[in-house]
C-alpha cells in the first residue's frame, strides 16, 4: 500500500494575525499548529511533508523545527513565488501577492511522487480527518482523477473576532462533488451564518450545517498537470487583475465542468480550529491544553 504525502501551505501573508503565525507557539511545549498535523499525518501513515513557504520565511520556518520531526518523515521546502507562471504570461507591475491556494499548491509539483493531501499550516484539521484522507490516498491509483476532499460543518469553522473566507460545497446524492462556492466574508448571527458583500449586505444566509472546504484536499499527482492547465487559462482571463487568486476550489469547478475530473466529499465531524486573528489565539491555546490533558498528545510532541 502506497504512502501519501503532506502538501502544508504555509506562504500566506498573514495580515490580518499580524507575524508569521504559521510558526507561532501555541502548544503545550510551544509547538505551532502544524506541529500537531504534522505528529497527526505521521501517526496516520503520511511519509513526506512539503511546505509551501515564502522565500524571506524560509530562515524562521527552518530554525523553528530544527530537531522536531525531520527524522520520523521525509521533509521538504518549496517556495510560492509571484513569478512562477506559464511561459508566454507577465505578473502585472502593481500586483504584490502571489496568486492563490491553487497557485501554492502548483510550487510543490517538482516534489511530488505519490498521492497527496493539501492542508493549510494554521489550521488544525484533528487526526480523525486526517485518517480518513490518508485512507482514501493510500488505496486510489496514482492515475486517477478521483479526488477528494473533507467536508466539515460550516457553523463549527468560523471565527467570533471576524469574518472569514470559507468555500460551500454542494454534493449529489452519492457524495461527489457538484460544487464549491467562495464566500469570503462569513460570519455568524444569532443562529444562522451571514455571507455578507464588500459593502457589507447579505449576500446568502446558510443555516450552519452545510459542508464546508477547509482546504483539506486529497489528489493524485495528476492534479498537478491538470492544475498547470487550468492557470495558464485563469491568467488569460484575470492575470491583468492585481487581486484575483486561483482558489482550489475554483480549478476543482473548472475540471469538474469539463469531465475532466471529480471530487468524493469525505465527510467529518472531526474538530476544527484555526487562527485567523490574533484574537483567536487564547482559545486555540486553551483548545490544545485540553487535549494534552485528555491524553490526545503528549505533553512535547517531539520530545
Amino acid at each position: 500500500m502506497q504512502k501519501p504525502s503532506l502538501v502544508v501551505l504555509a506562504a500566506g501573508m498573514g495580515s490580518r494575525y499580524g507575524g508569521v503565525k504559521q510558526i507561532d507557539p501555541v502548544g503545550v511545549g510551544d509547538e505551532a499548529i502544524i506541529d500537531f498535523s504534522v505528529y497527526d499525518a505521521i501517526t496516520v501513515g503520511f511519509d513526506h511533508v512539503i511546505f509551501v513557504i515564502r522565500r524571506e520565511i524560509e530562515d524562521d520556518v527552518r530554525e523553528f523545527f530544527a530537531g522536531t520531526f525531520e527524522s520520523k518523515i521525509r521533509v521538504s521546502y518549496v517556495f510560492q513565488d509571484l513569478d512562477d507562471i506559464p511561459e508566454g504570461y507577465q505578473v502585472p507591475a502593481d500586483r504584490a501577492k502571489p496568486w492563490g491556494t491553487a497557485h501554492a499548491m502548483l510550487a510543490a509539483r517538482h516534489v511530488v511522487d505519490s498521492p497527496y493531501a493539501v492542508i493549510n499550516a494554521d489550521d488544525f484539521y484533528g487526526r480523525p480527518a486526517l485518517s480518513t484522507m490518508a485512507r482514501y490516498l493510500s488505496a486510489i491509483d496514482p492515475d486517477s482523477t478521483d479526488y477528494a476532499m473533507v467536508g466539515y460543518r460550516l457553523d463549527r469553522t468560523l471565527s467570533p473576532h471576524g469574518t472569514v473566507s470559507r468555500g460551500i460545497v454542494k454534493t449529489d446524492n452519492d457524495g461527489w462533488l457538484v460544487s464549491i462556492e467562495e464566500h469570503t466574508k462569513l460570519r455568524p448571527q444569532g443562529d444562522e451564518v451571514l455571507s455578507l458583500n464588500d459593502d457589507s449586505s447579505v449576500r446568502a444566509r446558510f443555516s450552519g450545517t452545510e459542508a464546508t472546504s477547509m482546504n483539506l484536499f486529497g489528489f493524485t499527482p495528476r492534479a498537478m498537470e491538470q492544475f498547470s492547465e487550468e492557470f495558464a487559462d485563469f491568467l488569460s482571463v484575470s492575470g491583468d487583475d492585481t487581486k484575483a487568486e486561483f482558489y482550489i476550489p475554483y480549478a476543482m469547478n473548472r475540471l469538474k465542468e469539463q469531465n475532466r475530473a471529480r471530487m468524493t466529499v469525505l465527510r467529518s465531524d472531526s474538530e476544527w480550529f484555526g487562527v485567523t486573528y490574533r484574537d483567536d489565539r487564547p482559545a486555540v491555546v486553551s483548545r490544545l491544553r485540553d487535549l494534552v490533558e485528555d491524553g490526545i498528545y503528549p505533553p512535547s510532541l517531539w520530545g
